[in-house]
């Protein structure tokens, strides 16, 4: 098993040969994020032949939610809402973050306008030091911090912020 050109995130190599769900266990910065998934039923989903592209919110981007937002969704009678603010940080295909700064750079509003699986519209910006942002339906915009880490079945894009559809 080769992480290849792949970055660590979490403090673990990323192996471009493990599916999404793989990968995430392993990184210690998203154990938030795994419970959510699990929480969700969404492992047999992000561990399919996809591709996906995966727009990962780091342990600190759910806990900048107001207090008490995770444990809520957590809860069972909460998985539909739950499923809803996963999903809409999943895009069905295997977008790279070259692919994320060309739709935007070529666009003539400056934004490469998206949508998640989930029907939530995302929307890409590349600012002036070339960092990459992605806004979501609520207005908020989230930088990618770490960027092209290769999977099996897509890609992870870690973001500094939870995105939430409306």
């Amino acid at each position: 098993m080769d992480a290849g050109n792949n970055p660590m995130v979490g403090g673990a190599p990323m192996f471009a040969d493990r599916n999404i769900v793989e990968n995430a266990v392993n990184s210690a910065d998203h154990t938030t994020l795994v419970a959510a998934v699990q929480a969700a039923g969404l492992v047999d989903t992000l561990q399919s032949e996809g591709p996906f592209t995966v727009f990962a919110p780091t342990n600190a981007a759910f806990d900048a939610l107001p207090e008490g937002t995770v444990d809520t969704l957590l809860m069972e009678e909460n998985r539909d809402t739950l499923v809803k603010v996963l999903t809409s940080h999943v895009v069905a295909g295997n977008i790279s973050a070259a692919e994320l700064t060309r739709q935007a750079r070529a666009s003539s509003d400056g934004f490469f306008h998206f949508n998640t699986v989930s029907g939530a519209a995302l929307s890409a910006q590349v600012r002036p030091s070339g960092a990459v942002f992605i806004f979501d339906e609520s207005g908020n915009a989230y930088r990618v911090s770490i960027a092209d880490v290769n999977q099996s079945n897509g890609v992870i894009h870690v973001v500094d912020g939870v995105l939430l559809p409306r």
